[in-house]
């Protein structure tokens, strides 16, 4: 079954238009989910929003947005004006700008979704952007209102189709100098650099998406799967971590150590 479409509108390019539906990439539907509970009685747990001074609960015809211009100082904005910024762009992916694929790195990337045709009429021309783009090896840049702001987006194309990505923020994304310097990529020793490119080579493998796989959803589903059935596991006893002799690490030791393991078969720990 497939997912529902949560957004309609139109993509457009200069003066070619079509109609286009988009749907999120990813999806946390089958997560395990906990409400919270009364210990006593089993009964749900509700929250409210209460007026910090007065402690009584607020209505939610009564709670406003407000921006703190100073302490205890508020600008309030009612909801239809923050609905009415970007109200232009909420409908329609104009692309105005295209950058070369690779030139935004990850850090920028938020959610992706996937865009597909609506229709038949708009398929010829959602094709013919998606391969001139994929073809020119480019991307396009639009402003889109999504989850009630104004964002910029990056259309990437993909298979058949195209995935929008919503792009962070510039006052989101920290410049990484500040964390890397202490790290020095010409510092790193020709033979440890070798023995490491062998380890890394032992253990290259072509991306499987059960790598990503979530062990603690899966134990959470073994758990309360016991509880229906009102039996008990007995917990594996954990080994003790193995005790660190010296704070200084033998790297060509370790790399040894790493190769000699990898080469010994398929019961190697990942």
């Amino acid at each position: 079954m497939a997912p529902r479409v949560f957004w309609k509108g139109y993509l457009k390019l200069s003066l070619v238009t079509c109609r286009v539906t988009m749907t999120p990439a990813v999806s946390e539907g089958n997560r395990v989910r906990f409400h919270n509970l009364n210990a006593k009685t089993h009964n749900r747990v509700l929250s409210q929003y209460v007026d910090a001074v007065t402690g009584k609960p607020v209505d939610d015809d009564d709670q406003a947005k407000g921006y703190e211009r100073g302490e205890g100082d508020y600008v309030l904005l009612e909801d239809d004006e923050l609905e009415d910024v970007g109200l232009e762009s909420s409908r329609t992916i104009d692309i105005e700008t295209f950058v070369p694929m690779g030139d935004i790195g990850w850090i920028w990337y938020d959610r992706p979704h996937f865009l597909a045709p609506d229709d038949k009429v708009s398929e010829e021309a959602f094709s013919v952007i998606q391969a001139a783009m994929k073809v020119t090896g480019t991307a396009g840049i639009a402003r889109l209102v999504m989850y009630r702001r104004e964002r910029a987006v990056l259309l990437v194309p993909r298979d058949n189709g195209i995935v929008v990505w919503t792009l962070r923020y510039g006052d989101e994304v920290r410049d990484p100098d500040a964390y890397y310097e202490k790290a020095d990529a010409g510092s790193a020793d020709r033979k440890h650099l070798s023995m490491m490119k062998k380890l890394i080579a032992e253990r290259t493998e072509a991306w499987d998406p059960c790598m990503a796989e979530d062990p603690v959803q899966d134990k959470l589903l073994e758990i309360i799967e016991s509880r229906k059935k009102k039996t008990r596991k007995t917990k594996k006893k954990e080994e003790p971590a193995p005790e660190r002799r010296d704070n200084v690490i033998d790297i060509m030791s370790a790399l040894k150590k790493s190769l000699e393991s990898e080469r010994k078969g398929p019961g190697r720990s990942r």
